[in-house]
């Protein structure tokens, strides 16, 4: 196990320079007309492949960097280039991670390569989870898994929202009820093979930021699927539901983990990482900004105003990305999130990036206000770390369920 450390080593630096000039070169030259377009970046994710950027490979290689700062170090460069266009190159990782927490080591060699194909055939994946009425509350979920014994089918029916890549993806990974009774105790993950009849997009989402990410309604009507593509295999689910019953026969309180909620715990740091390279950029366009802006006959930098602004930007965004590499840490350590340190890192970093971002187009004045200058963009992407993969008020209720042991509402 390796200790944790503040200093990357030599390896690690020159993958992360080597991440950073992709974005400085390719990403962020991109960004501002495919944020006008609000379309799916396809030739830049193809770029990302063809140098092996986006690929099963390099995130295995980050995914298992024994000090855990491998996937943070590259979300916060490729964040940095532009949040929307890197969200269309990592935004596969989220269904990869679904796979990788409660597949089976066939699935995982089955199909996680196919959710990236090849650089001269380039595919995404989507992560299916929330529902029109389940977001935060995902015992709310409705889509349901009924399993056809005779066939050894599974049947899948709902509606999906909010699904990156959603409709345009070859493997969907689908969360679904399969035991209403248990609540989200009785949910469980499918891998919805490309091609599948009766999976289609429903409405695309025009937003407010991350516009070069694909966000849609996934719509499941009699969709069938092998039994083998139930996650982790019937005779676990099995087992875990047995499991959940008996505790509730007994009124236990054991906490089991839900698919989509593992899936979550996992990647939480990760998001955390996302915000520290958007604000991190931010921040840096301001410093500049300031330096070289004139007002009165010197720069504005000058102005305490404006420095002690720069100054606590800075030290937040230090302050965030350090409870980043310590959740990552502490994750492929072994080590449990006694005091839900994974909630923490995204939490904290996430509103950073909001308020960051704020005092960035605050220092640019007028011209932070506009498009001319990329600090508008960065401010409407920040708005969605605190929304996405658990909101901040989730985090909180999360932190002081951890702190407490109580089940605060």
């Amino acid at each position: 196990m390796a200790e944790f450390t503040m200093e990357l080593n030599d390896d690690q630096k020159q993958v992360r320079d080597w991440i950073h000039g992709f974005a400085a070169d390719v990403i962020r030259p991109a960004a501002a007309e495919w944020d006008e377009r609000e379309e799916t970046p396809w030739p830049v994710i193809q770029e990302a492949a063809k140098v092996g950027i986006y690929s099963l490979d390099f995130y295995a290689q980050q995914f298992f960097d024994p000090t855990g700062l491998g996937i943070p170090m590259a979300m916060e460069e490729l964040f940095w280039g532009d949040a929307g266009i890197a969200l269309s190159i990592v935004g596969t990782g989220l269904a990869a991670i679904g796979v990788l927490s409660n597949g089976t080591e066939e699935q995982i060699g089955t199909w996680i390569p196919q959710m990236y194909g090849t650089p001269d055939d380039v595919k995404v994946a989507a992560f299916c989870s929330s529902e029109p009425d389940a977001g935060s509350d995902v015992g709310a979920m409705r889509t349901r898994a009924v399993y056809d014994q005779a066939a050894d089918e599974w049947v899948l029916n709902g509606t999906k929202t909010w699904a990156t890549n959603g409709g345009i993806a070859g493997v969907h990974i689908v969360v679904a009820v399969v035991d209403p009774e248990l609540g989200t105790k009785g949910h469980a993950s499918f891998i919805v093979p490309p091609g599948t009849p009766g999976l289609s997009q429903g409405q695309k989402f025009k937003k407010h930021g991350i516009r070069a990410s694909h966000t849609a309604e996934v719509v499941l009507e009699d969709v069938r699927i092998p039994g083998s593509c139930l996650l982790g295999g019937k005779e676990k689910l099995d087992e875990r539901l047995a499991r959940a019953r008996e505790k509730a026969k007994a009124g236990g309180g054991e906490r089991v983990k839900n698919a989509a909620m593992a899936t979550f715990e996992a990647s939480r740091p990760a998001v955390g990482a996302m915000a520290v390279g958007t604000a991190r950029a931010a921040y840096e366009v301001a410093l500049d900004y300031a330096k070289t802006r004139t007002q009165f006959g010197r720069p504005i930098i000058d102005n305490q105003g404006v420095a002690f602004q720069l100054a606590d930007m800075r030290t937040q965004i230090d302050a965030a990305r350090l409870l980043v590499w310590r959740a990552s840490w502490m994750a492929i350590a072994g080590k449990p999130f006694t005091a839900a340190e994974g909630s923490m890192s995204k939490l904290y970093a996430s509103e950073v990036a909001k308020k960051v971002t704020a005092q960035a187009v605050q220092i640019l004045g007028g011209n932070g206000f506009t498009r001319e200058y990329p600090v508008e963009r960065m401010h409407r992407d920040a708005a969605i770390y605190t929304i996405f993969e658990g909101t901040s008020e989730i985090q909180r209720l999360v932190i002081a369920r951890t702190l407490s042991g109580m089940s605060i509402r």
